[in-house]
């Protein structure tokens, strides 16, 4: 049976590294509006380097929701696995304005 840290590999250097490649792509898109590129050209580059940053996103929540709110949850206060989830709801909140 596979549990959620075994299909969760993750790993800050991970996450390091891939917000070192969307710096990389906003260095080009800087590079692009100051040479004037074509506009949707930029726009393109724009939403990869969004769902790239997206992307980093969702697995930092995974790997917050498998660790610290998991901890929660096995807290005897019950006011620590609440907290957790409020955190949690406000962060998918502010995802979906």
């Amino acid at each position: 049976m596979t549990t959620a840290r075994q299909r969760h590999t993750t790993t800050h250097e991970e996450n390091l590294r891939r917000l070192a490649r969307i710096e990389g792509q906003i260095r080009g898109i800087r590079r692009m509006i100051e040479e004037g590129a074509y506009c949707v050209d930029i726009l393109v580059q724009l939403e990869a380097a969004q769902a790239a940053l997206r992307a980093v996103s969702h697995r930092v929540l995974r790997k917050h929701m498998e660790t610290c709110v998991r901890q929660a949850a096995s807290d005897p206060n019950p006011g620590a696995i609440r907290e957790k989830l409020d955190e949690v709801i406000m962060l998918l909140e502010r995802q979906t304005r």
